[in-house]
């Protein structure tokens, strides 16, 4: 039987962490498990709060907030896993979650990373992901498969390839990241397990989708369902990754597209809105991009370095 590390990361968000662990207490039945809780730099350890109701769980802390892929290479590093489950601590399992998606890594050795079905947990019939379509790199735009559907009960029936995993809930072989490395930290937030999937599947991994497999999301706890931070890393990212992954020509077209489509459209709704400081915040997305053009060669550190 593998070895699975369940790793999440914390930030201001104690009571959030807590319901995730409670619901992997009160449902998980996968026997060899390990549960890490990264805090991202929090203003309080929630070790502290929560490791009596939690011996088992083994608690980090940074002292600064490394982002979204730090906080979880952070847990990778400390983990002795032959799968890492990297799961939003804003999540919660449903039975049989570990289990069904170790089964898919353990009987398709092509399978680099495998996510779960998402559900809403507002509105626990809603579907939030059940895959994802290739980007389309002129664009830099994608679709979510199953997004906003009630028809759960089609995709219990689905387990195949797609071409993303969803960052909230990804389970990873520990094989693939030492081919492909861990994740690229300056992405912070947002886009960068898309970045990894593309490494993954440089690395000869396929990335996969178990629709009977099921996790609910709380969705962006933590920075919030609209705020100028979520706007800022979206658009910043959403440059680096094209730079990052995008063929030349591909990626002249999107600059193009985004500068004089995207750009314009984005400040006419934020002035429709009243949202006027948006605009300052997507021309320091640009503008990061433009002051740090090293960073989109930078492959990120590979997981034998991190130990």
């Amino acid at each position: 039987m593998k070895k699975v590390s369940v790793i999440t990361v914390n930030f201001n968000q104690a009571e959030v962490t807590r319901a995730l662990l409670l619901s992997i207490k009160n449902t998980n039945t996968y026997r060899n498990i390990e549960i890490i809780v990264v805090d991202n730099g929090s203003e309080a350890d929630p070790a502290i709060k929560h490791s009596a109701l939690f011996p088992d769980v083994i608690f980090i802390r940074s002292a600064i907030n490394l982002g979204f892929a730090g906080g979880n290479n952070l847990g990778i590093s400390k983990a002795t896993g032959d799968y890492y489950f990297l799961v939003n601590n804003d999540t919660e399992f449903t039975p049989g979650l570990v289990q069904k998606l170790v089964e898919v890594l353990d009987d398709h050795p092509n399978a680099g990373i495998i996510s779960p079905r998402i559900n809403y947990f507002a509105d626990p019939e809603l579907i939030q992901y059940a895959g994802f379509t290739p980007i389309n790199y002129f664009t830099g735009r994608n679709n979510t498969i199953g997004k906003y559907q009630r028809n759960g009960n089609y995709f219990n029936g689905i387990t195949r390839p797609t071409a993303y995993a969803h960052g909230a809930a990804m389970m990873v072989k520990k094989e693939a990241i030492e081919k492909a490395g861990l994740m690229f930290e300056n992405y912070f937030l947002y886009y960068e397990e898309m970045d990894w999937c593309e490494r993954m599947k440089r690395a000869g991994y396929h990335i996969w989708m178990r629709g009977d497999a099921v996790i609910y999301h709380k969705e962006s706890a933590t920075v919030g369902k609209n705020s100028q931070i979520k706007a800022y890393f979206m658009n910043r990212n959403r440059l680096l990754f094209t730079r990052r992954n995008a063929p030349p020509f591909a990626a002249l077209v999107f600059y193009v597209y985004f500068m004089l489509v995207v750009v314009p459209r984005n400040i006419w709704n934020y002035i429709k809105a009243g949202d006027y400081n948006y605009i300052t915040v997507l021309f320091k997305a640009i503008w990061w991009n433009m002051r740090n053009k090293k960073d989109s060669k930078q492959l990120g550190i590979s997981l034998k370095a991190s130990a």
